[in-house]
Order: structure tokens, then sequence, then C-alpha cells
């Protein structure tokens, strides 16, 4: 599998890159890592590294997780990326790699479905971030910004910011 290490990010007035990105090794800036996405080809996540991928829609954000596939046909309509941890991206070398790639992005977005069936918004947040807390460091956590995890569950970015300040247990919906 071929490697490209990607530590740059593309998310309209966003400045944060060289804290979740710091070893800042990367081949690519961030409209750069768009085009390649937008190019058609499908790339997947190492799966041997704690990295991922926000990938913004017009109305609603995904995240790609260790293993899952990204680009083709199913990122057209991509508008923004943020590489979460020291992303690594592989082109699958077989057909069964590409549909493996497919599966787990699928797994991915299910996880992201299963939060977002909790009908209050502070519960949704609270997973989200307990679940990205899982997967990386609490200090690559706090990095990213309260929009990103917005997009991903569906509530304001308001809601996002007051869960992080003060909790679950505000009385805020």
């Amino acid at each position: 599998m071929s490697e490209n290490s990607i530590s740059n990010y593309h998310i309209q007035n966003s400045v944060i890159n060289q804290i979740i990105m710091p070893d800042g090794n990367g081949q690519f800036n961030g409209s750069n890592l768009l085009t390649l996405i937008h190019g058609g080809k499908v790339f997947m996540v190492n799966s041997r590294r704690r990295n991922g991928l926000i990938l913004f829609k017009e109305y609603h954000a995904e995240f790609a997780g260790p293993g899952a596939a990204i680009g083709g046909d199913h990122d057209s309509d991509c508008q923004g990326i943020l590489p979460i941890g020291n992303l690594s991206l592989l082109t699958p070398e077989s057909h069964e790699d590409r549909q493996k790639a497919y599966l787990l992005r699928r797994q991915w977005i299910r996880l992201i479905k299963q939060i977002t069936e909790s009908p209050i918004a502070k519960e949704r947040v609270q997973k989200i971030l307990d679940q990205f807390e899982v997967f990386f460091p609490s200090e690559i956590v706090a990095c990213i910004p309260d929009e990103a995890f917005a997009m991903l569950v569906g509530v304001l970015t308001q809601t996002v910011t007051i869960v992080r300040r003060v909790g679950i247990d505000t009385g805020y919906k």
C-alpha cells in the first residue's frame, strides 16, 4: 500500500493546524487534500494509526476513522476536511481491500448515527466527545472546533460549547 502522510486541513476560519498536527511533516496542504478527495480516486485511512478525517458536507459532517474509505464518488460533495491525529492515507491494493474500507466507512457512519439517535442535544454532544476521547488523546479532542462536533451530531455550535465548558448537567438542551 502506498502511504501519503497528510498533516494539514481545510476548514474555514480555523487556525489550529499546529495543535492537531504537531509534527508538521505533511505533503499536502488542505486545499490539495480536498482536490485529491475530489479526484475520484479511493483512499483509505491507515488502520494502524490513531487517525481519521472529518469530512464536511453541505449540511453535516462525517467521520472516517481508521480503515475507512474516503474519496471516490462517495465524497464528491465534500466541502472541507479536518484531519485528526497524524493522518495517513493508503491506496487500496485490491478489490477486497477496497470493499473492506467501504465496510469500515459504513461502520463509522453507523457509530455516529447511533449517537445522533438520542433526542437530547446535550447527550449527543457528550457521547461524541466521549467517543472521540476513546480514539484520540484528550489534547487533540480539545483542539477540534465546536463546529466540527456540532455538524457531526446535528446540534447548534453553542450546545457543544456549553457542554464542553460546563458539562452535561447544565439543563441546556
